[in-house]
């Protein structure tokens, strides 16, 4: 494991870690997280701008981890995902202690996707990951089968 998400607490503490970094962004930046599909869009535009003063992934580590969070949230909260501790298999593959759990049962890893848009650019589109992630839930429906399947 890289060790970038070891600030990061467990699942069940994730919807209040991502709401902290939504409200100190809003106070210190006046970035609009407000949690919708098209927010995603401006995720990726803030990691952009960090790239372009090159720091080392470490400099910004925590910022990636709570961008990553917030993108999780959108999810969890526009495709029926759910929050998940990941087992010592998934930490080793996605290089994080969480992730999400799609209603069809994949498991995905918004953090690292922060992280792959801030490593490799505007080809990793955090906005894009969204709109052509697999398993999301239809709108007013519920429900979905429990596979256990990996992705990210």
């Amino acid at each position: 494991m890289n060790g970038q998400g070891a600030a990061l607490p467990e699942a069940a503490r994730m919807q209040s870690h991502v709401a902290g970094f939504v409200t100190e962004m809003s106070r210190r930046s006046r970035l609009p997280l407000d949690y919708s599909v098209n927010s995603l869009r401006l995720v990726d535009l803030v990691v952009d701008g960090l790239r372009r003063s090159h720091p080392r992934r470490s400099q910004v580590a925590r910022f990636l981890d709570g961008l990553g969070a917030y993108t999780g949230e959108v999810i969890v909260r526009r495709a029926g995902a759910r929050w998940v501790d990941l087992d010592p298999e998934q930490r080793e593959l996605f290089g994080q202690p969480v992730g999400i759990r799609m209603p069809d049962g994949r498991v995905w890893n918004p953090l690292g996707k922060v992280v792959k848009r801030f490593e490799e650019g505007p080809k990793e589109s955090v906005a894009r990951f969204y709109l052509l992630m697999h398993g999301r839930q239809a709108p007013g429906t519920r429900g979905g089968a429990e596979k256990r399947a990996l992705c990210g």
